[in-house]
């Protein structure tokens, strides 16, 4: 991917240099990765100098920061892309399972199909002392990122229609995040990564089951 040939039909407009330079820096990583995000080539694919960039980020971590978060961003609306709207007569407990699976489904639909980017969301560079104090909750942390809150907010759901014991509810949502994005690594840089088609396809849905399945400790919960 060229990224600067497709940033020359896409100037910025004057006074929004700094959103045009992280989404510049989102273009690199998804090209390449966190590794390809800097302050020279955001600033050559937008078309200014490395000293206008540095009036809106002091270095290459802030840069990739931003990018982190603009990486989260697509990928919540990656999901939000595979959420159907729930039939009329849709029971209860089925919309929410179907959403929590959605959410699972539309995290490794953006792992294969931007790696880059989700290396990116999830790398260790960058200003990560922007993201979390070394003696804050990591959970407290996590919150704020777009696809952890929509995933809290599921399994919020699971808890009200029965499918999930409340007692079970604190945490809940490592469980379904390690397993999807253990799923999303086998995948990318494992020994599943050679799987297409149909073994691939139930190789998600079972790790998808799997998840709802271990949710399945409320009362109204049927396996």
């Amino acid at each position: 991917m060229d990224v600067n040939a497709d940033r020359k039909d896409r100037p910025y407009h004057h006074g929004d240099l700094r959103n045009a330079l992280v989404q510049a820096a989102a273009d690199l990583a998804e090209a390449g990765g966190p590794e390809a995000v800097t302050l020279r080539a955001a600033a050559r694919a937008v078309g200014v100098t490395p000293t206008a960039a540095y009036r809106h980020f002091s270095g290459q971590a802030e840069l990739l920061h931003a990018a982190k978060h603009e990486a989260l961003d697509r990928m919540t609306a990656t999901t939000g892309e595979l959420i159907q709207p729930p039939a009329p007569d849709a029971e209860p407990t089925e919309v929410a399972i179907g959403r929590l699976q959605a959410a699972g489904r539309g995290y490794l639909t953006f792992a294969l199909s931007e790696p880059g980017l989700f290396r990116t969301a999830f790398c260790r560079g960058g200003e990560d002392q922007l993201d979390t104090d070394p003696e804050e909750d990591p959970e407290l942390a996590l919150m704020e990122a777009p696809p952890y809150a929509y995933l809290a907010g599921v399994l919020d759901e699971l808890v009200e229609v029965g499918w999930l014991d409340p007692a079970h509810r604190p945490g809940a949502e490592i469980g379904a995040w390690a397993s999807v994005h253990g799923l999303a690594m086998l995948l990318l840089d494992g020994p599943c990564q050679h799987l297409t088609g149909d073994a691939k396809d139930k190789l998600i849905q079972a790790t998808l089951d799997l998840v709802a399945r271990g949710y399945a400790t409320g009362p109204k919960a049927t396996i």
